[in-house]
């Protein structure tokens, strides 16, 4: 398991999945909730994300260096729909905190579509704005 300690920035953003996912996968922790072999997609994202990674390893080394770019004070409103025949859940949900580079604000929206099979997270499907990335890390450069 990753050290809690390197995912600090991220904790928020754990808690509100978790709460999101209560009752119906198995795990203390968020990387504990996913198969070992997960399928991660990013829909909307930034360049230099990855569209797609495979496995519970590859998901703790994309989010360990979160906390060096942005911390996370808070995340809220969430709603959770969930299609029991599918075994899909979808969370909608919101983030703030701010940039560590610049300082800037950051409240981003984000919507989740996750597959469950055998209490586990097996597929992911994110969507975020990545416009809110930009304001608050103050890139791309403008010309």
């Amino acid at each position: 398991m990753a050290d809690p300690d390197d995912f600090v920035g991220l904790g928020p953003f754990f808690r509100i999945i978790e709460e999101g996912l209560r009752g119906l996968v198995d795990g203390d922790h968020f990387f504990d909730l996913h198969a070992d072999d997960v399928v991660v997609e990013f829909i909307h994202t930034v360049p230099g994300y990855p569209r797609r990674i495979v496995g519970r390893p590859a998901l703790i080394d994309l989010y360990r260096p979160y906390s060096g770019a942005m911390m996370l004070h808070r995340c809220f409103d969430l709603v959770r729909y969930h299609d029991r025949d599918a075994g899909v859940v979808v969370l909608e949900y919101a983030s703030e905190g701010h940039a560590v580079a610049t300082g800037a604000p950051y409240l981003n929206r984000f919507i989740s579509v996750i597959t469950i099979t055998d209490r586990r997270i097996t597929h992911w499907r994110d969507y975020l704005d990545p416009l809110a990335v930009f304001d608050a890390l103050g890139w791309p450069e403008r010309g």
